[in-house]
């Protein structure tokens, strides 16, 4: 996610060099977004606050239950398991 310092200085960056005749592509690529990106940020020729840490998002399907996540915890922490780092892949052992 883009800081809105930064965004303003992006928006402000691509219109200058709209305005001295780079098309609107290749400006945004030069700063590596997308000319959705751009237009996602501007509105009326000014900058528009990022809107997507303000959404209400449903919580996932697959979100643990508190009780499931404190039976792996339980698991987790048990001794046998303490040597072993956490990429360890032989799962056949734990369960």
């Amino acid at each position: 996610m883009i800081s809105p310092s930064n965004r303003a200085l992006v928006v402000e960056l691509i219109q200058e060099a709209n305005q001295n005749g780079a098309r609107l592509n290749p400006a945004c690529k030069e700063l590596n977004i997308s000319v959705r990106t751009y237009d996602c940020g501007v509105s009326e020729g000014g900058v528009k606050e990022d809107q997507r840490p303000l959404v209400a998002r449903p919580e996932p399907k697959n979100k643990l239950t508190i009780k499931e996540k404190q039976e792996m915890l339980e698991v987790v922490k048990k001794e046998e398991f303490a040597n072993l780092p956490p990429t360890h892949s032989n799962c056949a052992e734990i369960s």
